[in-house]
């Protein structure tokens, strides 16, 4: 097994765990064939399709139980969202109360609860620490680690996996199940292999971000096994815009600092970066779920920017009401306002060039830019995916009714959440859930799961 993240081919022990020299090549090679029931007193094997965080949980978790696992991933090397998304600092969870980290994923809080609860973000730090990476709070409350990046936390879980003996087999593009019910893969080499582990746990992701892994090509063997998928959807990310050329010629890539977005009654205070398409930043984020809908309902959505919220629009306006002398109105907003150059760019954009020249007026227009959105950035371009296994398709041990002994976990699951360590914990929690499940499962063979509450 790998102990670093640079990229390398399933060699070793990974390879022979997946039958390295047996697989039949072509078109349309013959699967070979690897595992099958357990001889007595032999550990029960588990298949860990996906080497992202909810995998890699999941795949410790069994390690430690004294299974043997094997991961399979279609990279060439394990978690690579995981370390794009720890470039700038990977925010591993929040430390906000459970009562409103928990309200953050919507609709399915009743499902997610009670598994984060199981594996909340104290004990996401405490393993974070085990492994040797202190963590910090931010001053937004968002936990990271001490080194800050993914990469040092990756390498330690690595050796970690390792040394239980996880083996991982990377380049196994995992393409459903074949008539006897094993898993199969295919490989670049043109062969294909298929596995009959005792156990399975799905952990393939959502689709964004393909190039590094999760693609959605999975709903395509769920969907033939009659397994519910609530289409996939772009999540956390930024929306279109008809900019005037002034607007996306001088001001793409500008921030739009200390500011409040309002959409369909909720207000979020942040920051969003002005594109040539259109708008995303954070902020945006935080509001991209009610915002999608409307604009795949409606064709658009009109957000509310307010420049100034620090300020009371009172205030402002006394501030407005001071003489412009011969100030250019830039200059003007600029000193009286303190707006920024792209802040005054996009009040035009909403305005046009006749501003409101009444004080109260001119700052009411401030503090509610309408800002209308035409489109939604594409899932390719998302930070994360909305959408997946349905959980009327799982039971409670996160275990699919119409597979038993197979298990799901991670973003590949039906839920959302916004940026600000909500993605990562419940990824990690619903990895270690999956493995609990299928290790009660395994404990007592064939008995169904609890149904959800």
């Amino acid at each position: 097994m790998p102990t670093s993240p640079p990229s390398h081919p399933a060699e070793g022990p990974a390879a022979s765990a997946v039958g390295g020299s047996g697989s039949a090549e072509g078109p349309n090679p013959s699967a070979a064939v690897v595992g099958g029931s357990p001889a007595e007193g032999q550990a029960p094997s588990v298949a860990v399709v996906g080497g992202g965080p909810a995998g890699l949980m999941a795949a410790e978790v069994l390690g430690r139980a004294g299974c043997a696992v094997t991961v399979y991933d279609r990279m060439p090397s394990p978690a690579r969202k995981l370390l794009i998304a720890g470039r700038g600092g990977l925010n591993l969870t929040h430390t906000e109360g459970l009562e409103r980290f928990l309200a953050r994923y919507g609709e399915a809080r009743e499902r997610l609860g009670p598994l984060i609860e199981a594996f909340p973000p104290a004990d996401l730090r405490a393993w974070c620490e085990g492994l040797g990476q202190e963590t910090f709070v931010g001053s937004s409350g968002r936990v990271f680690p001490s080194a800050f990046k993914a990469s040092p936390l990756l390498r330690a879980w690595l050796r970690r996996l390792d040394g239980l003996g996880v083996r991982v087999a990377l380049r196994h593009r995992w393409e459903g199940w074949d008539e006897t019910g094993a898993l199969v893969f295919a490989r670049p080499d043109g062969g294909r292999v298929a596995v009959r582990p005792d156990a399975a746990i799905l952990a393939l992701g959502g689709a964004s971000w393909p190039r590094l892994g999760s693609d959605g090509a999975w709903t395509g063997p769920l969907a033939a096994q009659g397994i519910p998928v609530a289409p996939l959807r772009p999540a956390n990310m930024g929306f279109t815009v008809a900019w005037s050329e002034v607007m996306r010629s001088r001001f793409a890539g500008e921030p739009l600092k200390r500011i409040a977005l309002a959409f369909a009654g909720q207000t979020v205070r942040g920051e969003a970066v002005v594109t040539a398409a259109g708008l995303e930043g954070g902020a945006v984020y935080a509001l991209s779920a009610p915002l999608r809908e409307a604009v795949l309902r409606g064709g658009h959505a009109v957000l509310s920017v307010d420049l100034r919220p620090d300020l009371p629009a009172e205030v402002l306006a006394r501030r407005l009401a001071a003489p412009q002398a011969k100030q250019s109105a830039s200059t003007f907003l600029r000193k009286a306002a303190g707006l920024a150059p792209v802040g005054i760019a996009l009040l035009r954009e909403a305005h046009g060039p006749g501003l409101p020249r009444e004080p109260a007026a001119l700052a009411r227009a401030i503090k509610a830019v309408p800002l209308r959105l035409t489109g939604v950035a594409p899932i390719e371009r998302a930070i994360s995916t909305a959408g997946g296994v349905a959980f009327a398709a799982l039971d409670g041990r996160l275990m699919l009714r119409a597979r038993p002994g197979t298990f799901a976990a991670g973003e590949m699951l039906d839920w959302e959440a916004p940026t600000g360590g909500y993605l990562l914990q419940a990824s990690f929690a619903t990895g270690v859930a999956a493995a609990k499940g299928a290790l009660a499962w395994l404990g007592g063979r064939g008995e169904a799961g609890p149904s959800p509450s």
